[in-house]
């Protein structure tokens, strides 16, 4: 087994054991495979539906190394990205990502990340409803903010 894949596999066990949330793992190593953060789920320890191991890994990496940016770090995950982790490896500016379970395991024992897939892919329509309101009051900011440079991440 893979070094980095055994420690989020162990790091899932231990949390799903402390009964701190679901069976998921996360490790982030840099390229010369020093680790740099190991997390698991804390969703139900938290009661924080963001609190995912991939979430949790990125957050302490991020705030070890202080930046957002992990463009030069490695994931090491014990189940395929939901689509928020996903989103999350992609602010990050993660490109490598490493998973041993996949969403079809996650699915068989009740995890719903296909409802999400499933909207985003224009079906289940019914999963949330998007009510555009009050752009015009909001713009500004956004105008504002790029005329005062701000940065873009």
């Amino acid at each position: 087994m893979n070094p980095y894949m055994e420690k989020a596999n162990k790091e899932a066990e231990k949390g799903m054991h402390l009964n701190d949330g679901g069976p998921f793992g996360a490790v982030i190593t840099d390229k010369k495979g020093n680790i740099i953060s190991i997390a698991h789920n804390t969703v139900l320890k938290e009661k924080d539906p963001t609190a995912h191991a991939e979430i949790n890994a990125i957050r302490m990496a991020c705030k070890k190394l202080n930046t957002y940016d992990l463009s030069d770090y490695i994931l090491y995950t014990s189940c395929e990205p939901c689509p928020m982790c996903f989103s999350a490896i992609v602010w990050a500016n993660i490109k490598d990502v490493y998973y041993a379970c996949n969403r079809k395991d996650a699915a068989s024992i009740g995890f719903r990340d296909d409802a999400i897939y499933s909207y985003l892919a224009g079906e289940n329509k019914d999963l949330l409803h998007l009510h555009p309101i009050d752009r015009e009051n909001c713009i500004s900011l956004f105008q504002t903010y790029q005329e005062e440079g701000g940065e873009i991440y």
